[in-house]
């Protein structure tokens, strides 16, 4: 029989995690789900659960003086319903997407990283967005940046005595702009094929000072595009579409599935980059904060 665990205090969450086996739960739209393909599959072993939802001071979104810091028990309504600059523009376009109603409800965006799927549509905009994510323990805190978050297909840097607290995105300089695209076989309610994030900021003249960009469903990890964002530096936003090339995707290492084959993401992928920059360049320039 698993035991329940639902700890009142950060400080009592920490003790239990760093004291015995356990799995996180707090929005818990993917422990079910998991456990349930286990059973399906003759493991019937069951982890003890850390309820996590009841801690105090982890949910909501706040602007800092450096970065936006979202606590890790915001949920994708909560994030859809904020007041945020554009440069949140395409993580709120996942959040739209992000199953239905009932688990944007649920569902957290620190647990949807935690999660390390390499669909999981807040990966590649986080990446995108540069940002980092706070985990806890007893012995303190630490913060590891985004790109080096998840690690392996399933697999993040969070210990098994970590607890993820928050999601901290940093504040550009001048102009920005963000979007998302994703591809499924339908709108909503859908595993993604291939999805790309992108962030751009330009400065005064409307060329590029920087580009993040990645893609995600199209290797074990999210991956960004070094290379593209490389060549896009320096250029009016306007001229970069037709800057996209085939070569750009190399890091890039996507499998034949069910959803698709592997010469089919990268085609789409390199498609959906073209698309997405299309669309950045004919958006109106807001400034970021």
């Amino acid at each position: 029989m698993a035991r329940y665990h639902r700890p009142a205090t950060l400080e009592d969450a920490l003790a239990i995690r760093g004291g015995q086996d356990v799995a996180v739960l707090a929005g818990g739209t993917d422990i079910y789900p998991v456990r349930a393909a286990r059973v399906g599959w003759g493991d019937m072993r069951h982890a003890d659960i850390l309820d996590i939802s009841a801690l105090p001071g982890l949910r909501g979104i706040a602007e800092e003086a450096a970065q936006w810091r979202i606590g890790a028990l915001t949920t994708w309504t909560d994030l859809i319903r904020a007041e945020l600059p554009p440069l949140f523009d395409g993580l709120k376009l996942a959040a739209r997407e992000v199953g239905g109603v009932q688990i944007q409800n649920r569902g957290t965006l620190a647990g949807n990283i935690c999660t390390a799927s390499p669909a999981g549509d807040g990966a590649p905009n986080l990446l995108a967005l540069d940002a980092s994510v706070e985990l806890a323990s007893t012995q303190g805190r630490r913060v590891v940046p985004m790109a080096e978050f998840i690690d392996a297909y399933r697999h993040t840097q969070c210990r098994a005595d970590e607890i993820a607290t928050a999601i901290l995105v940093p504040k550009p300089h001048g102009l920005g702009r963000s979007h998302f695209l994703k591809l499924g076989a339908r709108k909503y309610l859908v595993i993604s094929i291939v999805m790309v994030a992108g962030v751009i900021e330009t400065d005064a003249a409307g060329n590029i000072a920087t580009a993040r960009l990645a893609i995600g469903s199209c290797s074990a990890i999210p991956q960004r595009l070094p290379a593209l964002e490389t060549a896009l530096a320096g250029r009016p936003l306007e001229a970069t579409a037709d800057i996209v090339a085939p070569a750009h995707l190399a890091p890039l290492a996507p499998i034949d599935d069910i959803r698709g084959s592997a010469a089919y993401r990268r085609h789409a992928a390199l498609a959906l980059t073209r698309d997405l920059l299309a669309q950045l360049a004919s958006a109106p320039g807001r400034r970021v904060a």
